[in-house]
């Protein structure tokens, strides 16, 4: 192993403006690159046989934006990795991502093995665990902020692509929860990382695990196949699931609880979340002009917000979809800690009140059903079944929360803040993103607050 450093890496800077935007992990989606340049390069190795690929490290700033990325450097990129391509080299070596190079990654296993510094970086096992090297590394294609790699079916490291100075909300809370007991995570396994940041997270990996936005819109399009059967007639209903899912949620969050404390929070702080809510409220009106009749009712939502004398915090999920829990053939497992992905470090580290992970939860639910009717011709029959499917999953949700925790439903004031703010934040992004999905949530503005 070598920490020889690799100058002609700052090479790169010609080709990181047109590379970076076209990966789905780059933050600033649609906009373009002023300039790029390799921060920090360092060999993790150099290739055993001429024409073999070195493996390299490195943190670029794109805008102020810093990225992590982990490249092979070889002679001539073979024709399997020519998609994963990102620049030729001064000294006339290619560049390219090497998370697709399953050889390469295989080989992390033992920096972690052997405790390794290379590459100015620290690998890192878990006190007590003993990495098993030799294994198949294959990437995950599914993720959006992060690249993931399994190896075999042991484990898997989440490489962040935009590590951030300090400790890791993610490691943390995963580790608080492995230290409660939690069955409702994996086991953390190592860390790679530098004096100042954590670059990398792995964990035991579950094979046998379902996603669950996979699972839920599964469901769902066995209701909506199906003529005139409603959501609880249908062989593949979701309810079940939902309250354990539920259920698992309320556990986690009692874990963390238990692990990192609670604090109260008072009317002072209620009124400064209600601040936010309209804060956020302002800058999505200035952007989607249909929001503009349903204000008068979300402002009075947010300021009923003013009038609670306070709430409970702890430190809670603060991204929770579908698509962040998995059914494993025990039960369901939370993943991915780091919290809101644009949300700045500080906010994503605050204590916040448990019914933020539940809003999140009965939005996603929404999402599921009717997703799949996004864009299409108006078909008020299965819209009225997906809204029909929806619903019996959020009850059913809150059932299972309510049989470990307190009913969420009974804090009826700040849940229905919480679910308007969280469809106030989709619309602004739906907007921005995916047009034809605004109505989404503006469907769900629009039921949220005819109830009363």
């Amino acid at each position: 192993m070598t920490t020889r450093p690799l100058p002609a890496v700052a090479s790169l800077a010609d080709d990181l403006p047109t590379w970076l935007p076209a990966q789905r992990w780059f933050a600033a989606k649609g906009r373009d690159i002023d300039s790029a340049q390799v921060e920090r390069a360092a060999l993790l190795w150099e290739g055993a046989e001429p024409g073999a690929p070195s493996l390299l490290h490195a943190l670029v700033d794109a805008d102020g934006e810093r990225y992590q990325l982990l490249l092979g450097v070889v002679d001539e990129v073979p024709d399997h990795l020519r998609g994963a391509l990102v620049g030729q080299l001064e000294d006339g070596l290619h560049a390219y991502d090497a998370t697709h190079d399953a050889e390469l990654m295989g080989g992390l296993l033992d920096l972690f093995a052997t405790h390794s510094t290379a590459g100015g970086v620290d690998w890192l096992p878990e006190p007590g665990v003993r990495i098993q090297t030799g294994l198949r590394a294959r990437p995950i294609g599914v993720e959006q902020s992060n690249t993931s790699i399994v190896f075999g079916d042991h484990y898997i490291l989440k490489v962040y692509r935009r590590p951030v100075l300090g400790e890791s909300r993610d490691v943390e809370l995963h580790r608080a929860l492995a230290g409660a007991g939690s069955t409702r995570v994996a086991a953390p396994v190592a860390v790679m990382r530098t004096d100042d940041t954590v670059l990398g997270f792995a964990q035991r990996f579950l094979g046998d695990a379902a996603e669950g936005w996979a699972t839920a819109t599964a469901s769902v399009r066995d209701l909506l196949a199906e003529a005139d059967l409603h959501a609880g007639e249908v062989g593949g209903d979701f309810a079940g699931e939902a309250r354990r899912l539920g259920a698992a949620v309320a556990a986690v969050h009692a874990d963390l609880a238990t692990a990192l404390g609670t604090e109260p929070v008072g009317p002072a702080e209620m009124a400064a979340g209600a601040d936010a809510m309209h804060a956020r409220l302002d800058a999505v009106l200035r952007e989607v002009p249909a929001l503009a009749e349903h204000e008068p009712v979300l402002r009075a939502a947010f300021d009923a917000v003013r009038g609670l004398p306070g709430t409970t915090v702890q430190q809670v999920h603060g991204d929770l979809h579908l698509g962040q829990v998995l059914r494993t053939t025990t039960g369901w497992v939370l993943i991915d800690f780091e919290g809101e992905p644009d949300a700045p470090p500080a906010e994503r580290d605050r204590a916040k009140s448990p019914l933020r992970d539940v809003a999140g939860m009965l939005r996603s639910f929404d999402y599921a059903a009717l997703h799949l009717l996004a864009g299409g011709e108006p078909d008020n029959q299965r819209l009225t079944r997906a809204a029909e499917w929806a619903e019996r999953n959020r009850s059913a949700f809150c059932d299972g929360y309510a049989e470990v925790g307190a009913d969420p439903r009974a804090d009826a004031v700040l849940l229905r803040a919480f679910e308007l703010d969280k469809a106030v934040y989709e619309v602004g992004y739906e907007h921005r993103n995916r047009p034809d999905w605004v109505p989404i949530p503006l469907a769900a503005i629009t039921r949220v607050t005819a109830r009363r």
